[in-house]
């Protein structure tokens, strides 16, 4: 399961929230919306700070539409502001750049963009990436690979970083000797992702996986920011799930300092510090995830 799993919470028929009014009017001061009425206030708001930031990572639950359509219309208003950001997609694998700047110069359609730097679609429902690249190619915005792929990232799990990267790079990215806190907190969050029901043994490649994908998609952030031949950094944004952008545990941990503003779309409340932003949506209509690691029977 990628990062940025989802919780399942039960709301009641007709809820909007499941909070007072005055509890939901906090929640929007604090960052984070919930009620109908109050998103396009969030969605303003947020618009107008984007550009306020050198890197703005944008969270997702990735079968979300609501939280995709309200990511779009702050992205879109942000752009015809005047903000020119380059747009790194963790739905496309860092080996495709070259094949995805290709498909921007010559293709006039997202679908034949998609058809150039993901063939194999990759389990992505593209449906929800679409508007990011016809708004791309419309305002001539880079795309930047910025994921590793399911087979490197498989790699990593199961040899660790150095059957991948060459010491210069395993050292450069900060995976020779990843924080303690950190890998522990990545190895919890694997567990919680599988309902618990991995092995122990598995967790510690899983988490390192997970640590490889933040690292490589802070260096594809990075590599955005520096123009050639220019004195300043080009804006970058991130869109990639939310457990890859939490400044706790995520894509942060691998930045270096800077104005970053990371923002959650999350369908409950995240915990204190994981967001500067956590924009509540409702929780999409899904079965229970844990049925796939049930044993018949039991």
């Amino acid at each position: 399961m990628r990062a940025g799993a989802w919780t399942p919470m039960r709301r009641g028929p007709g809820a909007t929230s499941g909070l007072p009014l005055a509890a939901a009017a906090a929640l929007l001061l604090a960052g984070c919306s919930w009620l109908p009425g109050s998103r396009d206030a969030a969605v303003a708001s947020l618009a107008a700070e984007l550009p306020r930031h050198e890197v703005v990572l944008l969270g997702e639950v990735h079968d979300n539409a609501q939280g995709h359509r309200l990511r779009l219309q702050a992205l879109t208003r942000a752009v015809r502001a005047g903000w020119r950001p380059a747009i790194a997609m963790e739905q496309f694998d860092r080996e495709r750049q070259a094949d995805l700047d290709r498909a921007l110069r010559t293709c006039t359609t997202a679908d034949c963009v998609i058809q150039a730097a993901a063939p194999a679609k990759t389990g992505w429902d593209w449906a929800h990436y679409r508007p990011v690249l016809d708004l791309a190619l419309r305002e001539k915005l880079p795309v930047v690979a910025a994921n590793l792929s399911r087979a490197d990232a498989g790699t990593v799990m199961k040899q660790g970083p150095g059957a991948l990267f060459d010491t210069h790079e395993v050292r450069r990215l900060g995976l020779l000797s990843p924080p303690p806190d950190l890998l522990a907190a990545q190895r919890k969050e694997v567990a919680e992702a599988h309902c618990g029901a991995l092995p122990p043994s598995m967790l510690g490649g899983m988490a390192m996986a997970q640590l490889a994908r933040d690292a490589v998609m802070a260096g594809a952030i990075a590599g955005a920011a520096r123009v050639p031949g220019a004195s300043a950094r080009r804006p970058v944004v991130l869109l990639a799930g939310n457990g890859h952008i939490r400044r706790d545990i995520g894509v942060p941990r691998w930045l270096e300092p800077g104005t970053i503003l990371s923002v959650g779309y999350t369908e409950r409340p995240a915990a204190p510090g994981a967001y500067d932003r956590d924009i509540v949506i409702p929780p999409a209509p899904r079965e229970d995830p844990c049925k796939a690691f049930q044993v018949p029977g039991r």
